[in-house]
C-alpha cells in the first residue's frame, strides 16, 4: 500500500467534514419533514442507515480518487496514467451504482436518505470554491 500524500489526506478530510455536515442537515430536513407529514416523510432507522451508507460511499469514493490522482502524478507513461485514471472513474462510478442499487432495493433503506450525500463532496467543494475558501 503506497502511502497517502499530505494533500489527499488534507483534501479527505476537508470532504470528510462536508459529508458529516451534509448528512447533519439531511437528517435534520428529514425530521422536521416527518414533524410535519408524518405520514409521508419517514424519519427512522431506515434514514439514518441509508444517509451513513451514503456518506461513507461518497467519502470512499473521493479518497479512492485521490489515490488514484497521485499515483497518477508519478507515471511517466502518459497512455498508462490516462488509462490508469479511466479504470479508477469505471471502478468508482460502479461503487456508487451498486450503492444506489441497495439504497433502493433493500428494505433497511430509505433510498432518498441513502442517495443525496452521494452529492454532497461535490457539492460542497463547488461551494467552498464560489466563497472563496478555496481555490
Amino acid at each position: 500500500m503506497q502511502k497517502v500524500a499530505p494533500a489527499v489526506r488534507k483534501e479527505t478530510k476537508r470532504v470528510i467534514l462536508i459529508t458529516v455536515i451534509g448528512v447533519i442537515i439531511m437528517f435534520a430536513v428529514f425530521a422536521g419533514l416527518h414533524f410535519a407529514m408524518p405520514d409521508k416523510v419517514p424519519f427512522d432507522y431506515r434514514v439514518i442507515l441509508g444517509g451513513l451508507g451514503g456518506g461513507c460511499i461518497a467519502v470512499l469514493n473521493f479518497f479512492m480518487m485521490g489515490l488514484t490522482v497521485q499515483k497518477v502524478t508519478s507515471m511517466e507513461d502518459e497512455g498508462l496514467a490516462r488509462q490508469q485514471m479511466k479504470s479508477s472513474y469505471t471502478y468508482r462510478m460502479l461503487l456508487q451504482i451498486l450503492w444506489m442499487v441497495a439504497a433502493i432495493a433493500a428494505p433497511c433503506f430509505q433510498f432518498v436518505a441513502g442517495l443525496v450525500p452521494l452529492l454532497f463532496p461535490s457539492l460542497g467543494l463547488k461551494l467552498l470554491s464560489v466563497m472563496g475558501k478555496i481555490s
